[in-house]
């Protein structure tokens, strides 16, 4: 399970989180929405250890990231599309990242067929699209088959054929038990494949629970989004 229990996050004199309390549950796919700014990024950098929080804890299955040993077999994650050096070819980003997770070789060439970048494995990231650096992040997300993916925007730069297949992909790692969460603008695209959504904005969350109990009284989860947002506190 990943739990943020009442995260806060102060930055100088701005407030970036404000009480963030919100679970993503095994078996789930957890939609993370809300407008740019909204808080999304800073609390999954809290829970994946790039950032403190002020006050409050983000842990996974009770331990925060950086008390896990070899963290990428408990945890994918995808922030930043490849985050590869642009230098690198694929195969060489994920045979250094397999090493230094203690991930056998072998893993490599698996996840570069799971996300159809095996015939392009020895190009330098630098010369792929961005939905195909999508891929790349998506391999290195998987390299350590984590029980727990946590993805932001991971469906950017994908066409139609490449978003059908990571919303397949997501909802098979979920029916097998494992936990996603995935923070998207892309409302619509979230309402095909989302079990829970929790909706922040302002730095807090306004609204969390199944996607009937949030749509509730709305005809879509867009629009539920927007009267959300648009909400007083």
């Amino acid at each position: 399970m990943i739990r943020f229990d009442d995260v806060s996050k102060v930055r100088g004199r701005r407030k970036i989180l404000e009480g963030v309390g919100f679970e993503a549950r095994p078996g789930r796919v957890t939609g993370f929405v809300g407008p740019n700014g909204a808080g999304k990024s800073s609390s999954l950098r809290i829970l994946l250890g790039l950032d403190r929080a002020t006050t409050g804890h983000a842990t996974l299955d009770g331990r925060p990231y950086r008390e896990l040993r070899n963290p990428l077999r408990h945890v994918g994650s995808m922030l930043d599309g490849a985050a590869a050096h642009p230098s690198r070819t694929a195969r060489a980003h994920l045979g250094w990242v397999a090493a230094s997770n203690g991930i056998p070789r072998k893993r490599v060439q698996q996840v570069l067929e799971e996300v159809g970048l095996a015939a392009d494995a020895n190009r330098r990231v630098g010369t792929y699209s961005l939905g195909m650096g999508q891929r790349l992040g998506l391999a290195t997300a998987l390299l350590g088959k984590p029980e727990r993916l946590v993805l932001d925007e991971p469906v950017n730069g994908l066409d139609p054929q490449g978003v059908r297949w990571i919303r397949r992909l997501l909802r098979a790692h979920a029916d097998a038990g494992g936990t996603v969460l995935l923070s998207s603008h892309l409302i619509g695209e979230l309402a095909e494949i989302v079990d829970d959504v929790v909706i922040i904005n302002g730095g807090r969350i306004k609204a969390w629970g199944g996607v009937a109990d949030v749509m509730a009284g709305h005809p879509s989860l867009e629009e539920a989004f927007f009267a959300h947002v648009e909400a007083r506190a």
